[in-house]
């Protein structure tokens, strides 16, 4: 993937019509989305990563592969939640926002895992996570949170449950270019497919699921046999040296929560897209190693 991607026409009139101040910018929605990570073999880029391949009808990111996750809405404010491991004011610091909002973005991270990959991050007691959750009666209560007939308060309640907290870590942000006219302030959390958790094909918003090693995925992007978005791309090169998840949680600790907006270029030929000089270094570097 050219880390410097070329625009097709429609956002580059976009683009332009931001340039010369005819066209103002839209206001982001906030966004979770949760890099499941599971052992390898554990070579370079040998870690796997669960995607989704997203219906190419969609109005947002169609056809591209991404990782489970969604916008944050009025369920995941409910301070009553069910909630073990680090509080909602110790995520309002990683986080840097309130505590209200940290407690909602953790709780979309949650909760749209399970909508779109079956996998629950929760548990009875704050050091232990629930099992198997591909039963009839798991589906029907996932099918009815993803409709929104049910909060998510009240389905952990019902279980018995409380979020596990302590199982994520945020890896980041993204915002969507400035001159989009759909844009996401998207937080990156990174957890580790819980021992006994089977991943299944049950999200509405996607044709097709697959885990796959971040080798494989930087490849087949590259190949141009897989869309996905510089996000999801570069989060996929940020991750291609760590042997474990337990290394790549490790690693979260000490990253740098500065969001990450790309930016249009305009040039004679129509405009690209700009990433982080850093990015665009580790593309480079991760290449070489991979042909090497």
């Amino acid at each position: 993937m050219d880390p410097t991607r070329r625009l097709p026409q429609n956002l580059v009139e976009h683009a332009r019509a931001y340039a010369d101040g005819s066209r103002g910018p839209v206001e982001p929605k906030h966004a979770s989305t949760v890099v499941l990570l599971r052992q390898g073999d554990g070579g370079p880029g040998g870690l796997e990563v669960y995607l989704l391949r997203r219906h190419v009808d969609m109005a947002f990111a169609a056809g591209m592969c991404v990782f489970p996750g969604g916008g944050v809405d009025k369920r995941d404010f409910d301070a009553e939640i069910g909630w073990v491991g680090p509080s909602a004011a110790a995520w309002a610091q990683v986080l840097g926002t309130g505590e209200a909002f940290a407690r909602a973005l953790v709780c979309a991270a949650v909760r749209e895992t399970f909508e779109e990959s079956g996998v629950l991050l929760a548990g009875p007691t704050e050091d232990t996570v629930v099992g198997d959750t591909t039963g009839e009666d798991w589906e029907a209560d996932r099918k009815a949170l993803e409709a929104r007939e049910v909060s998510f308060t009240s389905f952990l309640e019902r279980r018995g449950l409380r979020l596990r907290t302590d199982l994520l870590r945020l890896w980041g942000s993204w915002v969507t270019p400035v001159f989009e006219p759909r844009r996401f302030n998207a937080r990156f959390f990174v957890a580790e497919l819980p021992a006994g958790h089977v991943t299944r094909d049950v999200s509405t918003e996607s044709v097709h699921v697959l885990w796959l090693s971040v080798r494989d995925a930087i490849r087949a992007v590259d190949d141009h046999e897989m869309l996905m978005l510089p996000p999801t791309y570069c989060t996929c090169l940020e991750m291609y040296d760590f042997a474990t998840p337990a290394e790549a949680l490790a690693a979260a600790e000490g990253r740098d929560p500065e969001p990450v907006e790309p930016r249009a270029v305009l040039d004679g030929e129509g405009a690209y897209l700009s990433i982080p000089d850093r990015l665009v270094a580790l593309g480079e570097s991760v290449a070489a190693r991979m042909r090497g």
